[in-house]
């Protein structure tokens, strides 16, 4: 199961993490993985070539985690609002089985 979470203070955005393999599919083929990790990678990228807002990442091949270093300006929180509701329809479709998704 890929475990999703994402962080909030204030309504703001804090952090996101990103754990595990959906096993959904096999190594190399399974369309949750694929999904869950365009979205992230390109939420993470994006928010670095196309906002001011400066984050820490971490990536140890198992896990991706990113932290705001302040509050996301509109264009970050706009991006973070599209990941959210991408992973939110990914386990709405396929299950918490593949992908839990946690909001605190």
């Amino acid at each position: 199961m890929i475990k999703a979470q994402v962080s909030l203070k204030d309504n703001n955005y804090y952090s996101f993490s990103c754990t595990g393999h959906a096993g959904y599919g096999y190594k190399g083929n399974d369309v949750i993985c694929a999904a869950v990790s365009v979205l992230v990678i390109n939420t993470a990228n994006s928010i670095e070539k196309l906002t001011e807002c400066n984050f820490k990442s971490y990536n140890d091949g198992d896990k991706i985690r990113y932290e705001f270093n302040s509050i996301p300006d509109e264009k970050a929180k706009l991006l973070m609002d599209a990941l959210v509701l991408g992973l939110k329809e990914i386990q709405k479709e396929y299950g918490k089985k593949y992908l839990e998704l946690v909001i605190s």
